[in-house]
């Protein structure tokens, strides 16, 4: 199986697209940062992940402020050029109160 679920701020989100077959395509950059136990001792985590959203929930997430906060749930897969992985978000919760419509 392969489902990622992360709660994560929003820190980079470039210009809306449309991919070929006319779908929006949202580009952006999440940052984690909590502290999790591993071994039986405390480890301070910080990752930042490229992601995407198609269709949709592109134009939900083209919308979120720099900063937001949510919980985004997806797949992960390689860049189109190999170089990395980036996480596609299909699903989206606002953790900040926005009047953004949650799924």
């Amino acid at each position: 199986m392969n489902r990622l679920v992360l709660l994560a701020e929003v820190i980079e989100r470039g210009a809306g697209r449309f991919t070929p077959a006319g779908l929006p395509v949202c580009e952006f950059s999440l940052r984690h940062e909590s502290q999790l136990t591993e071994a039986g001792q405390p480890r301070k985590v910080s990752m930042e992940i490229r992601a995407v959203g198609i269709g949709d929930i592109a134009t939900r997430l083209q919308r979120l402020e720099i900063g937001r906060a949510g919980n985004f749930a997806g797949f992960l897969t390689n860049q189109r050029n190999g170089r990395g992985i980036v996480f596609h978000v299909t699903e989206f919760e606002d953790c900040s109160g926005s009047d953004i419509p949650k799924r």
